[in-house]
């Protein structure tokens, strides 16, 4: 049996409750017994509680149930896993308090040494992030329920377009988190279409007796970018977008999550993009502008047209 698999066996013996002696160990495992010291003191310093006594009555017993403790996860694996955690509280991770409860377990079975380098990293690891309204974070558990158990739900709906909210009932297939925005994405039985859902914007939330299948190849990550990312294969034509400028400003233009999609040649001074017609009249010239000289379009000339046309209308309208 390899080590992790001993190391493992070693534990289960140890929480039988009953004292057992390195011999027995090595015996039932068919291993030296000098090989069962170096496993028991290997669990010792992962952070295992392991009693030792000696004499003639003496042998290795396990604190009471320690045994429940996340035991396979080493000190960067803990680390990982409390940074994590920070990132999902910050998101407004819907079963935060289940989350601090399970963090507090990481370090409850840690050793001291274990300890104290798990809070010299958790010192200076820090996100900000924009509040959560609590009622979002009831939505969102609803929701995660819904997903998980394949119920419908009917929900009171605020689009952008509408004034007051609209009663519709949806399958949610699932859930994600986009632009510090949390989403549902399901099948719309008012719409009679998939469609995706701003957490923010469900008023209300019940769960129904109705239920669904989620289709099995289903991904609501695909789904979500396809509706957000213009399709090169569309019918709509095509754009070749030079962008020059400083090269700081075009690095944070090739990763931004729509520009870096349709990035074809990042050179020092100059990216270049192919781009749905639409977009390059519609989305790029605001957006462009956010970023003042420090970037330029070298083509097309249409862009530059547009961009020149939008920097008038808002000059007229702050000079009203």
């Amino acid at each position: 049996m390899a080590k992790n698999g001993n190391m493992l066996a070693i534990l289960w013996m140890l929480n039988s409750g009953a004292k057992i002696t390195a011999k027995q160990i090595a015996e039932k495992l068919e291993i030296n017994i000098r090989t069962v010291y170096r496993y028991i003191d290997s669990l010792c310093e992962s952070g295992v509680p392991i009693v030792s006594d000696s004499g003639q009555n003496g042998g290795y017993t396990l604190l009471n149930n320690f045994i429940q403790a996340p035991l396979v996860f080493d000190i960067e694996e803990q680390k990982a896993l409390l940074h994590a955690a920070v990132f999902a509280n910050e998101a407004g991770y819907p079963f935060s308090e289940a989350l601090n409860k399970a963090t507090q377990k990481l370090k409850m079975y840690s050793n001291r040494e274990q300890e104290n380098i798990l809070n010299r990293h958790l010192t200076g690891f820090e996100v900000i992030n924009r509040d959560i309204d609590p009622s979002v974070k009831q939505t969102l558990e609803e929701l995660e329920h819904a997903v998980a158990n394949e119920y419908s739900v009917e929900i009171e709906y605020r689009s952008s377009r509408e004034e007051q909210p609209v009663k519709r009932v949806i399958d949610p297939y699932g859930m994600l988190y986009w632009n510090n925005k949390w989403y549902t994405v399901g099948f719309c039985q008012l719409r009679k279409e998939i469609r995706s859902f701003r957490a923010e914007r469900i008023t209300h939330i019940q769960r129904t007796q109705l239920r669904f299948k989620r289709p099995d190849t289903f991904s609501a990550k695909e789904f979500f970018l396809q509706n957000l990312l213009q399709n090169s294969d569309s019918k709509a034509e095509m754009v070749t977008v030079i962008i020059g400028g400083r090269s700081e400003a075009l690095d944070d233009l090739c990763i931004h999550w729509f520009f870096g999609h349709h990035l074809k040649e990042r050179m020092p001074n100059q990216a270049v993009f192919l781009l749905d017609e639409r977009a390059v009249q519609g989305y790029l010239p605001s957006f462009l502008l956010s970023y003042g000289k420090a970037v330029q379009v070298i083509e097309p000339q249409s862009l530059k047209k547009k961009l020149i046309s939008v920097t008038s209308d808002l000059m007229e309208y702050y000079q009203l």
